[in-house]
């Protein structure tokens, strides 16, 4: 099969398209072909050499979508054809296939594409993360999200909304300002052009006055 291959930490010169074997699964695995894989900072850091836990070689990639072609024989949970993705395995979704534990997939409605599938499932983790566990959003709590236009931040936003939160982003241009405000935040800073911790306080202010 074909794959991009790191052999050696460095910069992106290092991304090999390669010719590898497909790989083999274990009872309790699946094997995906893909249709999408996610791009993630720390595929970055990874090829870089920041996060050097990987044994060289191998094949980046943390998150992806595809189709089932096979499957060990504990596996009960998914059938041959049946369409998943997959948040996060330790490499190997830069490639056409990727064997993983059926424990670390998930079905994919056929309403989600295989590109959004592959695309917001890292960084919905990471979001829901913030929201809902290292605190709680619920009515009465107001999020500061910086960088509210990038993937994190967009779900963020729209996580936050859904808690019941009043929501203000921070964003560096108008294009940005305008998905930030289309994914629902109450207000949107543009920290090119002004103290984002002035504007908040007088969006907080503002949002108290407005519930008394």
């Amino acid at each position: 099969m074909k794959a991009i291959l790191v052999k050696n930490y460095d910069g992106s010169e290092q991304l090999q398209l390669t010719e590898v074997p497909q790989p083999e699964i274990s009872p309790v695995d699946i094997l995906i072909e893909l249709e999408a894989a996610g791009v993630n900072f720390v595929d970055v850091y990874e090829r870089s050499g920041v996060y050097s836990n990987l044994q060289l070689p191998y094949i980046p990639g943390k998150e992806g979508a595809g189709v089932v072609v096979g499957k060990g024989e504990m596996v009960k949970n998914f059938a041959i054809g049946e369409r998943v993705a997959f948040p996060y395995i330790n490499c190997g979704s830069y490639a056409e296939y990727v064997a993983i534990p059926a424990s670390q997939a998930v079905s994919l409605p056929a309403e989600i594409d295989f590109i959004t599938g592959a695309g917001c499932l890292l960084q919905g983790l990471t979001a829901h993360f913030l929201t809902h566990d290292t605190f709680r959003l619920g009515t009465g709590h107001t999020a500061l999200i910086h960088a509210a236009a990038g993937g994190v931040g967009l779900l963020a936003v729209q996580m936050a909304k859904l808690r019941g939160a009043t929501v203000i982003g921070t964003v560096s241009t108008e294009i940005k300002a305008q998905m930030v405000k289309k994914a629902g935040a109450d207000y949107v800073i543009r920290y090119d052009q002004e103290d984002f911790v002035v504007r908040f306080v007088v969006a907080e202010s503002v949002n108290k006055t407005t519930k008394k």
